[in-house]
This record gives C-alpha cells, structure tokens and sequence, in this order.
C-alpha cells in the first residue's frame, strides 16, 4: 500500500505537531529544574543596564556571561507604582527561584525595597510586586529571540528559555542584582 502526502495532510500533522509542543511548553512537561552550577561557577552580582537590554552575570568582577533583555512595557524610568510597565533600577537581591512560574523558570527580584514602599506610601499607592528575570511565558517558548522586537513584560527582565536556563543554573538565592538606568 503506497501513502500518498497530500499538502492539507502534512498541515495537519505540522498543526498537531506544533500544538503538542506548545501544550508541553504551557504545562512544564518534560522540564527540570537546572541544576546550580558549583559556586565557582556562579554569578556574585547580577547588573541589569536597562538602556543597553542587557543583563550580565558576575564573579569577583569578571564577566561570566551577557544576556540582550527584554523590559517592561513602559521600560524608562523607575518603577513607582503597580501596573505602570516600568522595570525598577536600583539595588536589590533574589528572594527565590520558581521552577513552576507562568513563564519558564524565575528569580523573584526583592522589588519592592523600604524606599520603593515609603515612596509609594507617600503618593497613595502600591509599589506593585513580583518583578522576576524570568524566560518567554509558558506555551509560547516557540517565540525564542522574537520576544526581543519589544519590551512586553508588566516590568520584570525578560530573557530566552535557553538563557533563562543558563541564568538559573548561575544564580542562587540571595545573589544581589543591580538594575541600571
């Protein structure tokens, strides 16, 4: 018996294909938790610099990798408020590691510090929350460096799903992070 490929049929297995792997994006199958690298090897300081997209991870001072980032929304100036799509600048550190997150694997950055809370205290509002360097969100990891033709986060530093790995296996709790105008 001789299969014949129509083009409708190899679209439709492209479609079937295409949407199991998006559904194992979107529901973490198939993903583990990236091992910590030994400390040697782990980053001492996280420099984010806004203006050039760009995240660095440091030892004593040495470059040990770049990453190009991708911002919040409304990505000049310092995050003063909930829901303004601005990623904060100043000095914190990584509160926790979520190897379940909404997006591919996150570092929860300690936004809001007692300035940013005091600041906001005295203009009525929230600081807002939940700023993370994090991967593309689940069920579109497909989208790979796409995701750097803007700045589409609600304020954390948006990288790839690789990258994210390769930060995650880096960074431990508590490293500081450094956001840069």
């Amino acid at each position: 018996m001789r299969v014949v490929w129509t083009i409708g049929s190899l679209f439709g297995i492209a479609v079937l294909v295409a949407t199991g792997i998006a559904a194992a994006d979107y529901l973490q199958i198939f993903r583990t938790e990236p091992a910590l690298l030994p400390e040697p090897e782990r980053a001492d300081l996280i420099l984010v610099e806004k203006g050039a997209r760009k995240l660095t991870l440091l030892r004593d001072g040495k470059v040990l990798a770049t990453y190009p980032v991708s911002l919040g929304f409304t990505p000049v100036g310092h995050k003063q408020r909930e829901g303004d799509g601005r990623t904060p600048e100043g000095q914190y550190k990584i509160e926790y590691k979520n190897p379940g997150s909404v997006a591919h694997l996150s570092l929860k950055v300690s936004y809001p510090n007692p300035a940013d809370e005091a600041a906001a205290a005295s203009g009525g509002y929230s600081p807002g929350g939940d700023i993370m360097v994090h991967g593309i969100m689940n069920g579109f990891g497909w989208l790979g460096t796409l995701h750097r033709f803007t700045d589409w986060t609600s304020g954390c530093v948006g990288v790839t799903n690789a990258e994210m790995e390769a930060i995650y296996a880096r960074v431990d709790v508590d490293t500081p992070i450094e956001i840069r105008p």
